[in-house]
């Protein structure tokens, strides 16, 4: 197999790039060279997937057996547009990393692939959509939704759109599971919310990445929901948090209209969390019969506070500092709650 990754230097996409090399794959990358290193074995070709020129001399390094487009989270539709016209001729086979968040109905509706999709149009700029009064849909969505237009309409049938919700691991630049290690290693009262059993389905950036390199070399088409079929409690996960840190944590369960009150942002300040009924009722089983297999959470829990304490270190991102509850306004909350108890 030779396949093109556009990205490969960092969190999935090198993940992409590691599993592809491990089964002997001819692997090239193209990217910018700003976001990390070349993973050592790759044909790296370093451009702009912006720039027409770029993508032309691109495509004449081909042809492929598959594109892997592990960087276009941050596009507007029309910028993907520009590198799936390019390649159309120069490989046999797109498979596109998108989201979740295309689905009108995320995340109020439990979702399957037969799911409405936001509609956005594959020339749409960077200025399409809207987030909704309540966060949802969000203009993020719209504009992923426009880049699966952008690739379906060049590629057509032989076009793949992986969906995943979280992705979590070692490599982590969002900075979701790495607030909740670093919090729970500080030990103590951790707020934490209610209901404890709420079900979690993020999936594992290692996992995420083969399913996508089998993809790769499948013959399936269409679109797959990427979402951890068994998942874990949320209880569970606080715990496995505690338990690799080896900290004296203690888990305060708040109710979520007490956090509500107290202001505490779903989401970000406490990641993971999110009220809406349907932000972890994703349907995976299209994903699982074609192949796909997740490990058990607790692993890439272990996984990545093994990558921190390894001192690992994310990419820059400005979704980092999004994440996490500032000590003095958790202590705060806790106060508050315990003098009312």
């Amino acid at each position: 197999m030779r396949i093109l990754v556009l990205g490969g230097t960092w969190f999935l996409g090198k993940s992409v790039v590691d599993e592809a090399l491990r089964r002997g794959w001819d692997v090239t990358t193209f990217n910018r060279g700003r976001s990390g290193r070349d993973v050592p074995g790759v044909r790296a070709v370093h451009g702009d997937r912006t720039e027409v020129a770029d993508l032309n001399r691109l495509a004449s390094q081909g042809p492929w057996d598959a594109v892997l487009d592990t960087s276009s989270s941050e596009l507007p539709p029309r910028e993907v547009r520009l590198a799936a016209q390019a390649l159309r001729d120069a490989a046999s086979r797109w498979v596109h990393i998108s989201t979740v968040s295309v689905y009108s109905g995320w995340p109020h509706q439990p979702l399957t692939e037969s799911s409405e999709v936001l509609d956005c149009p594959s020339d749409a700029d960077d200025s399409f959509g809207h987030t909704g009064s309540d966060g949802s849909p969000t203009k993020y969505g719209f504009q992923k939704a426009g880049g699966e237009r952008a690739v379906s309409e060049a590629f057509g049938g032989r076009a793949v759109f992986l969906r995943p919700g979280v992705i979590l691991g070692p490599g982590e630049y969002v900075g979701r599971l790495p607030w909740w290690l670093n919090r729970a290693g500080r030990g103590g009262p951790v707020l934490a919310p209610a209901p404890a059993d709420r079900r979690i389905q993020p999936v594992d950036v290692r996992d995420v990445a083969v399913f996508a390199v089998d993809q790769a070399a499948a013959t399936t088409a269409g679109a797959f929901n990427v979402a951890h079929p068994e998942g874990m409690s949320f209880g569970d996960f606080l715990l496995a948090c505690l338990a690799v840190t080896e900290a004296d944590g203690q888990p305060v369960w708040v109710e979520p209209e007490a956090l509500v009150e107290h202001r505490v942002r779903q989401w970000t300040e406490l990641p993971l969390w999110r009220t809406h009924a349907g932000v972890w009722s994703v349907d995976a089983d299209r994903a699982v019969a074609a192949g796909m297999r997740c490990r058990p959470l607790t692993e890439t829990i272990a996984d990545t506070w093994a990558w921190l304490r390894a001192d690992g270190r994310p990419v820059d991102h400005p979704r980092w500092a999004e994440h996490g509850l500032a000590p003095e306004k958790e202590a705060k909350i806790l106060a508050a709650l315990a003098s009312a108890s």
